[in-house]
């Protein structure tokens, strides 16, 4: 099993940019794919999640109605468009699968994990 985050990057306040997780390895049809981030002395948190069962989706209160997850299950890949963003967003992302369709909204839940990209809001 094999996830890949896009490059993340530098954004000033107020700016958008739009993460992918490439997939391999797995029967993408039947996963929920979540994105999860981790800022500097904080915990890693559950950000959004898209289940594979009628596209239900799951957003933090924090990145509500600024963040859009999206999956693509001809090219195995999920989408995380984020706009509106602000310095509280910098944080390094991850991208993480579990053997269900339905999402969970705790890491422990995952079995598969990328190795995160870097996103930094600068204000």
């Amino acid at each position: 099993v094999q996830l890949a985050e896009s490059v993340g990057g530098l954004v000033q306040a107020g700016g958008s940019l739009r993460l992918s997780c490439a997939t391999s390895g797995f029967t993408f049809d039947d996963a929920a794919i979540a994105w999860f981030r981790q800022a500097p002395g904080k915990e890693r948190e559950g950000v959004s999640c898209i289940s594979s069962v009628d596209d239900y989706t799951y957003y933090a209160d924090s990145v509500k109605g600024r963040f859009t997850i999206s999956r693509d299950n001809a090219k195995r890949t999920v989408y995380l468009q984020m706009n509106s963003l602000k310095p509280e967003d910098t944080a390094v992302y991850y991208c993480a699968t579990r053997d269900d369709p339905d999402c969970s909204d705790s890491e422990e839940d995952y079995d598969y994990w990328g190795q995160g990209t870097q996103v930094t809001v600068s204000s």
